[in-house]
């Protein structure tokens, strides 16, 4: 193993655009649609109890990141507080989950290029963005978060841009109260679909949340985490407010809930209308940006929680090894090299790749989630029988915690009513069976 340190390169201002990136994303910008159908104007309802229950649970990461601003985050505090197989199982889940998400982001990738290069095959635009992003990652920390920061930029803008365009069409009526308003409730009312219509779409809503742990994961190659991280988490509350819930008003305004996305993309709707006839280009190369900014992200927090479980024994020690500017080299290149076999897939099936991918992510996103929830019960245990008083606490402890809980199971049980969704419900406590196997092996 290296005896080189990881380094706290990723200073205030990434820290601050990696927790903007990380709320916003392709979920977004196009999952946006299927929700709406669900929820109808209920929709910026969905997005307000989603994002007040990503909040609790991030503040409670926030609260054991800051305490311990270690590299490997919850997989880490399970094993410390919890015991060796909820570690491993918290670790293990979450490399797989977005080893997925890489492979996706991979295809969507793929996908965003052909539009401006249909001849070009899918495979290479994806090898290209896998060989491109490997490189900035194995340079420093700091590198990926300059990556990060410029990415998350154009994605943030062209969302502002959106919010501030909509607005302009809903108010430039000089009447007091615009006509446009009568849309979040003229067309079968503000829940069109009745109450289970807004509870089935909180679960593709958790999925646009997905990857905002990874401000946790951060904690390690954070300058000064004691402040820049408390800063980052408690700034995702009005992220979500101003991104998810107000981008959805604005939509659900502009158009009845039934015509959004209907012959385009709600976004190039919004562009169209203010008379930017590129408005299909603008949103290409936005979702393309944001894919290969997950794309990074997926990288680099894959490397570190490998980095971790090696740390605490769960992960072969190969895993340890740092370069000599503190980056986990070969975590890198084995989570890099492993996406590989997208390309190969692009390459023999192109357009056919990972039907139900979105519906297995969201069950591994519910099942990270309520490992942190577990973990930082037992870390709030440990911490009243040792005399510590945690420097950033959780909000309304134990209550969120135990709401936090219940909300994910009734997420489990609406998923497993939803045809498109049921798989993930159904391959959760396999893949958790698996993870078992191989703990027992080790």
């Amino acid at each position: 193993m290296s005896e080189n340190e990881m380094q706290r390169g990723l200073k205030n201002r990434h820290l601050q655009m990696i927790a903007l990136g990380t709320a916003v994303g392709t979920g977004l910008f196009y999952g946006s649609t299927a929700t709406i159908a669900l929820a109808g104007p209920a929709v910026s309802l969905s997005y307000l109890i989603g994002g007040i229950i990503i909040f609790f649970i991030v503040r409670m990461l926030g609260e054991m990141s800051v305490e311990e601003p270690v590299s490997g985050s919850f997989s880490y505090y399970a094993s410390k507080y919890w015991g060796d197989f909820p570690g491993f199982l918290a670790g293990w889940n979450y490399w797989f989950l977005y080893i997925i998400v890489s492979m996706a982001e991979l295809t969507a990738v793929s996908i965003y290029v052909a539009y401006w290069f249909p001849d070009l095959p899918a495979w290479i635009s994806a090898l290209i963005c896998l060989i491109f992003i490997t490189v900035i990652n194995l340079v420093t920390v700091g590198a990926y978060g300059e990556i990060e920061f410029w990415m998350a930029l154009i994605k943030i803008s062209a969302i502002v841009l959106m919010i501030l365009f909509g607005s302009y069409l809903i108010f430039a009526d000089a009447r007091p109260f615009p006509e446009n308003f009568s849309n979040l409730w003229a067309h079968g009312g503000f829940f069109p679909n009745g109450l289970s219509g807004m509870i089935m779409s909180i679960a593709p809503v958790l999925f646009s949340f997905g990857g905002i742990e990874l401000l946790g994961i951060t904690a390690g190659e954070a300058e000064n985490p004691d402040k820049t991280i408390p800063k980052a988490i408690n700034q995702v509350i009005y992220r979500i407010l101003i991104f998810y819930v107000g981008t959805m008003i604005v939509l659900m305004t502009l158009w009845q809930w039934n015509e959004v996305g209907k012959d385009a993309s709600p976004f190039v709707q919004i562009f169209d209308n203010v008379g930017i006839p590129a408005a299909a280009n603008i949103l290409n190369f936005v979702v393309l940006t944001a894919a290969v900014s997950v794309y990074n992200s997926a990288i680099y927090s894959n490397s570190r929680m490998l980095y971790g479980l090696a740390v605490s024994g769960n992960a072969p020690r190969f895993f340890k090894k740092l370069s000599r500017r503190g980056v986990p080299v070969n975590g890198i290149l084995v989570s890099s090299g492993i996406t590989l076999l997208v390309v190969v897939m692009n390459y023999l099936l192109p357009g056919e790749v990972f039907n139900y991918v979105f519906a297995v992510v969201t069950g591994a996103i519910v099942t990270s989630w309520g490992l942190i929830v577990l973990t930082h019960l037992k870390f709030r245990k440990y911490c009243a029988a040792a005399g510590i008083v945690p420097k950033f606490k959780s909000l309304f402890y134990p209550f969120a915690d135990y709401l936090c809980l219940a909300f994910l199971a009734g997420v489990l049980i609406t998923m497993a009513m939803m045809d498109d969704m049921r798989l993930a419900v159904i391959v959760m406590p396999i893949w958790i069976l698996i993870i078992w196997l191989f703990y027992r092996s080790k």
